[in-house]
Order: C-alpha cells, then sequence, then structure tokens
C-alpha cells in the first residue's frame, strides 16, 4: 500500500516537474493519469476508468459557454469591429496626461465586457496601438504596460473562458463568480488610469503630450453611439439574463454570441471569410482546452482515490491555522505557481486539494473564488514565463526589448497585488455583486 505521502510527491510532484520540462500541459495529466491509473485504480479496470472520465468530462453541459464566448471576441476581431472601439474611445478622451495610454485602457475594458480571450485582447491592443504609441514618443514601459495589464483585467470580467473553466472544474457557481469579477476588474481597471495619469504628470518625456483635434457635437460622439454602446449591450444580455435567472451561463453565451452575430451583420462587417476565420479560431483555442480539461477528471479522482487530497488536507487543518491564515498560503502558493506554470496548469495542481479545504473551513466559495481569478490573472504578467508578455513580445516591434516589457509590468503587478490583499480583508468587495444581483 502506497502512503498518501508518496502519492502526492508522485502525482502533483509529477505533473510538476513534466510542465517545467516543458511538456504540453495536456500531455503532462494524460501521462500522469496513465501512471495513477495503473497504481491506484487496479491496472486494466483503471485504464478503462480513464477513457470513461475523460468522455464525461468533455461532455460536461457547463463547459458549453467556453466556446460560445470565444466565438464573441473572435467575431469582433475578425470583422474590424474591434477598430471602431478604439476610434470611439479615443474621441471621447480629452487631452489627459498618457492620453493614448488611457484610451488602451479604456478601450481594453470595453473588449474585457464584450471578448472572451484575454490573449486576443493584448494581441489586438499592442498590434493597434502600440506603434502609434511608439511614433509618438512614448517610452517602451509606459506603451506596453497598460496593454499588458488590461488584457489581464479580460479574465476578471465577463465574458471569461478562463472563469466558466475554474467555476466547472471546483463546483463554484458560474454565474456567480462571472459576476463576481466585475467590481475587481473595474476597481483594477480605474487603478490602471490614475496610475498613468500621475505617472505622466510627473515625468512628462515618458508620455509626450501631443497636440488633438478636439471634435464638437455628433462627430465626437457618433462613433460611440453607433459602435461602443451597441456592442458594450451585449455585456448587459449576457449578465442581466444571468443575473436575472432568465437564462443558465450557457444560453446566457449563446444570447451573446447570437447579439454579437446579429450585430456583426446589421454593420455589413460579418463576411463569409470572416466567420470561417472566427470559427477556426474558436475551434482551435477551444479544442486546446477541452483537451486539457480530458486530463483534469480523472486527476483529481485519481488524487483522492491515492488518499493524498484527504491526507493533505487533514495535515493542513491539524496544524490550527485560522482560516484566514490558509486562504492567504493558498494565494501566496499560486502566485508562485504563476511564475512558472500557465493558469489551466494552476488550476488542474490545486483545485483537487484546494476546494476540500474551503469546504471543511466553511469559506464563501465565491470570495475563494475571486481571489483565485485574481492570481491566475497576475500568474498572465509575472515574468519569465507569463503568458501576455510573451503575447505582447510577439507583436511588438524590435526595439521593444523583454526587458522593457519585464519592467513595464512591474507597477500594475503591484496593484493586482494590493488588489488581492484588500480583497482578503474585505470580501465584500467580490461578493457583494453577485448577492445584490440574486
Amino acid at each position: 500500500m502506497i502512503s498518501w505521502e508518496l502519492a502526492a510527491l508522485l502525482l502533483l510532484g509529477g505533473s510538476t516537474v513534466l510542465l517545467f520540462l516543458g511538456l504540453p500541459v495536456a500531455l503532462c495529466f494524460v501521462a500522469i493519469n496513465l501512471v495513477g491509473a495503473v497504481l491506484f485504480l487496479g491496472g486494466d479496470p483503471g485504464l478503462l476508468q480513464v477513457v470513461r472520465n475523460s468522455v464525461v468530462s468533455v461532455v460536461n453541459f457547463s463547459l458549453t459557454p467556453i466556446p460560445l464566448f470565444i466565438l464573441m471576441g473572435e467575431i469582433l476581431f475578425h470583422t474590424g469591429l474591434a477598430l471602431k472601439v478604439i476610434d470611439g474611445v479615443e474621441r471621447l478622451i480629452a487631452q489627459v496626461p498618457g492620453r493614448l495610454a488611457v484610451v488602451a485602457v479604456v478601450a481594453g475594458t470595453v473588449f474585457s465586457a464584450i471578448s472572451g480571450s484575454t490573449i486576443a485582447t493584448t494581441a489586438m491592443l499592442g498590434s493597434l496601438m502600440l506603434p502609434v504609441m511608439l511614433a509618438r514618443g512614448y517610452h517602451p514601459t509606459m506603451a506596453t504596460g497598460p496593454i499588458m495589464a488590461i488584457g489581464a483585467v479580460d479574465m476578471l470580467i465577463p465574458p471569461s473562458a478562463l472563469t466558466v473553466l475554474l467555476g466547472s472544474l471546483s463546483g463554484i457557481s458560474i454565474s456567480k463568480l462571472l459576476i463576481g469579477g466585475v467590481v475587481p476588474g473595474l476597481m483594477l481597471s480605474v487603478a490602471f488610469i490614475a496610475y498613468i495619469v500621475l505617472r505622466a504628470k510627473l515625468s512628462p518625456a515618458l508620455a509626450p503630450s501631443t497636440p488633438v483635434e478636439t471634435l464638437l457635437g455628433w462627430a465626437r460622439w457618433r462613433l460611440l453611439v453607433l459602435y461602443v454602446l451597441p456592442l458594450v449591450s451585449i455585456f448587459g444580455v449576457v449578465v442581466g439574463a444571468m443575473s436575472a435567472g432568465w437564462a443558465t451561463p450557457t444560453e446566457s453565451a449563446a444570447l451573446g454570441a447570437l447579439a454579437t452575430m446579429a450585430l456583426a451583420l446589421a454593420y455589413r462587417a460579418l463576411t463569409l471569410e470572416a466567420l470561417v476565420k472566427a470559427l477556426r479560431g474558436t475551434a482551435a483555442i477551444s479544442g486546446m482546452i477541452l483537451f486539457i480539461i480530458l486530463g483534469a477528471t480523472t486527476f483529481s479522482q485519481i488524487l483522492s482515490f491515492s488518499g493524498a487530497s484527504e491526507g493533505i488536507v487533514s495535515t493542513i487543518l491539524g496544524q490550527g491555522l485560522s482560516t484566514f491564515a490558509v486562504v492567504a498560503g493558498m494565494m501566496a502558493l499560486l502566485i508562485f505557481l504563476g511564475i512558472f506554470v500557465d493558469q489551466v496548469s494552476m488550476m488542474l495542481i490545486t483545485l483537487p486539494v484546494f476546494m476540500p479545504l474551503v469546504q471543511r473551513l466553511g469559506i464563501d466559495p465565491i470570495w475563494f473564488g475571486v481571489l483565485f481569478l485574481i492570481c491566475m490573472q497576475l500568474g498572465l504578467l509575472l515574468p519569465p514565463h507569463g503568458l501576455l508578455l510573451m503575447t505582447m513580445k510577439g507583436v511588438a516591434p524590435r526595439e521593444v526589448t523583454m526587458l522593457h516589457i519585464f519592467q513595464a509590468v512591474v507597477p500594475y503587478i503591484a496593484m493586482s497585488i494590493a488588489l488581492l490583499a484588500l480583497i482578503l480583508m474585505l470580501p465584500q468587495i467580490a461578493t457583494w455583486l453577485p448577492r445584490v444581483l440574486g
């Protein structure tokens, strides 16, 4: 009989080592599952159980919003409607210090409300706005930082594919978790804007001001009324349908995707070519996520069956730590993991151990889920392997070095950690809106 300590070392340690060696996430967990099935589920019957679990995990109805949320963003980007949002936001924002960086944050916040992909938001803003900012004399750190930071906030504001995945894997209410991220996400956006304005005021050389043509009357508000407000109304459709109880998260996501396609048709932007590109992009990203989920359910089951989950939970509870200390420790571990592994891996490694602790200690699952989301959002920005750092380097001109990118994210990481600490002390920030909306 293998002890739970050895089982935990084999399953959790083995999967972590394989991830660090650079093996794709899905293959890491498939490999560990096969070993675990033979050792803990009894050879051939265990392998058959792995196959059955794999089928059950990917036909889970609660995962359906993921491809629909991704489709919403893909349609916006491939039809060019996203460009109209940037133009509409830019016309509204008057001459403020660091104006273009502020435009990037505001436009990114709007995209967060109509797109389910953090990478797509960062790549699009980076390829469109970064060259303009650099051409106007912005320092590379001032130009790249806001784009990466607001791309990460995309994870907190619905629709968000990773939030749906977290809710599905953890058993937390998906609709409440989606709504719970709204207030923290908007708080971060406001904090980013305040920081940019203050930094540009103190060091004008970082973001030189350029003359802005002031449009008056209808010309100034035209794009906001014709494009931005109708597109943001999709956010209202998705969140409103869920919070009113009229639709499940899956039905809300379907309504959102339908509304996005209807608007694209109304603007005569939805060509056959754009639709095919959007569907291909959706299939590629969704397929990758579902293949990773393939190993998640079985991994959790094997970890539980081996006694590792119960052993770790009992050991932690036996230390006599307060609930606050346990939650703070879990968040510290997530931030540490975020330096090395991607967001899905963080979920798969930690949730089988964290969720039993959450249930035993009576922790509010929405509060915990929002804290988990902020830690994952931090992981997107943490050097050296943060996904959005790599995305930015991929779309940035050659003169923007990796050192510039690392320096650019430091203030935004600090603001995100400050928000995490604030929500740790004041859970109402995360739980207020889901409670108010029922």
